[in-house]
């Protein structure tokens, strides 16, 4: 029986290597897993997908894969200690023309050598996610010379941000273009781009993913402040398929003030546009060694359900947590709660609005249909996804289940919030017109629907035509008259 809408993203990592704790992640409801590329090695991964693969197929379901790009590595070298403390007031500074092993208490290389001809005196870099902050007292050629205005143990390798963005490095590395080959070797669904500055980054990974015989769908992570931008963010989200608020390094660039809004902003932006949105980085981060949640994190996940986000993201807590099977049954229990408010079933979308086509049309016209008539379920039957992701941008207590015969398709609906796929077998031309029996007998065989239950089913006249959908019909359960 269908009770979560909203999605459930999993980060797969050495926690999960074990079987029977990759199945107690899935069992609990994780519809999509992420194979995050800033950590271990292709064999590693490609290990990790089979598993999943295999659980699929014993399961008979569909699991969603999105492989995450590791995006440009803007970070700090290494300490001939491991570790220094800086103290407010300190003289530091960062130098592109240190070896990246020979920090000390004064100084530390770095793995980005152009930063310094990124930077002006006056500038804030943060490091660490904003532990340690340094203010820019001189730029000397390879040199950046700070004082410390937050300090705090400062370990190897971690990461620095601008404070208001604007650092030059490319989104995309040499590494994450060697990434994108193993991602379609992988036969991923979706595939993550880091950092992108504007669509021009989201245009590129996907030629690249094309040029490598991918055709998974590029979902752009919102992690710079030059990206938030009124028109830079608009079309990075329209050439996306999808967006990640990306709360960590976001949060570092803007400042965590300002996040609670952006994040809010994202998430109607996206669903505006009908793109799926996916809420990520610490939701539940206490349950990385607690096998319970703080309750601000409750809320977190509640209100990221209340905004209308598509998903939510698990990442440190499935990887590397103690209590990763936990963790996603608490997620999922906050988000069926959450779901049960009223404001998580009113929408307003389109609703002053041509649409663009027929198709359109139908989708938003069955999910009025659905909520005056109390139907049980809108089934539709598609190609693309399309007609689904249409469905899923009205905010509604009703399942949608995407049927369709194509594989690829019913993996990526498996991140569309409230929509389920279903395989439903090819039908010949001749008896296309009574596939409403099948429809009503696969959602019995799934528990979806019981007798007097009515049906909502879409479908296009022509099977096999994308685009095509332009029928609906209202079915009742049991009077068999499909």
């Amino acid at each position: 029986m269908i009770k979560r809408r909203t999605k459930i993203l999993a980060t797969l990592g050495p926690s999960t290597d074990d079987p029977e704790v990759l199945k107690g992640i899935l069992d609990a409801g994780v519809n999509v897993v992420r194979i995050n590329f800033s950590h271990n090695d292709e064999q590693e991964h490609l290990a990790r997908i089979a598993q999943v693969r295999q659980y699929e197929k014993e399961n008979d379901a569909f699991i969603g894969l999105m492989m995450d790009l590791q995006g440009p590595k803007i970070r700090i070298g290494s300490f001939k200690t491991e570790k220094i403390e800086l103290k407010k007031g300190d003289q530091f500074t960062l130098d592109a023309g240190l070896s990246e092993n020979d920090g000390d208490q004064s100084k530390v290389g770095l793995a980005y050598k152009q930063l310094p001809s990124d930077l002006n005196s006056g500038n804030i870099l943060l490091l660490d996610d904003g532990k340690i902050i340094l203010e820019v007292k001189k730029i000397s050629r390879d040199k950046i010379i700070t004082q410390v205005s937050q300090g705090g143990v400062l370990s190897n390798n971690k990461g620095i941000n601008l404070r208001g963005g604007g650092l030059s490095a490319s989104a995309l590395t040499e590494k994450d273009k060697k990434d994108i080959i193993t991602a379609a070797k992988a036969d991923a669904d979706y595939v993550a781009i880091s950092f992108p500055v504007n669509a021009d980054d989201v245009r590129e990974t996907k030629r690249l993913l094309a040029e490598a015989g991918s055709n998974a769908s590029v979902i752009a992570k919102i992690e710079r402040a030059e990206s938030l931008q009124d028109d830079v963010i608009t079309e990075i989200i329209q050439e996306s398929a999808g967006i990640m608020v990306a709360r960590g390094d976001l949060g570092v660039e803007i400042g965590d003030p300002q996040l609670p809004a952006q994040q809010k902003r994202l998430i109607q932006l996206a669903r505006a546009n009908d793109r799926f949105v996916i809420t990520a980085t610490q939701m539940l981060e206490s349950m990385i060694v607690s096998p319970i949640p703080t309750r601000a994190e409750v809320f977190d996940v509640a209100n990221a359900v209340l905004d209308g986000t598509d998903a939510v993201m698990l990442s440190a807590e499935t990887a590397v947590g103690s209590y990763p099977i936990k963790a996603v049954k608490t997620m999922s229990d906050v988000c069926i709660e959450a779901e049960k408010s009223p404001t998580a079933k009113v929408s307003h979308h389109r609703l002053h609005e041509n649409f663009e086509g027929v198709d359109e049309t139908i989708a938003m016209s069955s999910m009025y249909a659905a909520n005056h008539l109390g139907a049980k379920v809108v089934a539709t039957l598609t190609q693309t996804g399309k007609t689904a992701l249409w469905m899923s941008r009205i905010s509604s207590n009703i399942s949608i289940v995407a049927m369709s015969d194509n594989y690829k398709t019913l993996k990526k609906v498996t991140i569309y919030r409230g929509v389920y796929p279903c395989s439903i077998e090819k039908n010949s031309a001749d008896d296309w017109n009574d596939v409403n029996s099948k429809v009503i007998e696969n959602l019995i065989n799934k528990s979806v629907v019981d007798d007097k239950d009515i049906v909502i089913v879409t479908k296009g006249m022509h099977k096999d035509k994308s685009g095509g959908t332009n029928l609906m019909k209202i079915l009742r359960v049991g009077d068999g008259n499909y």
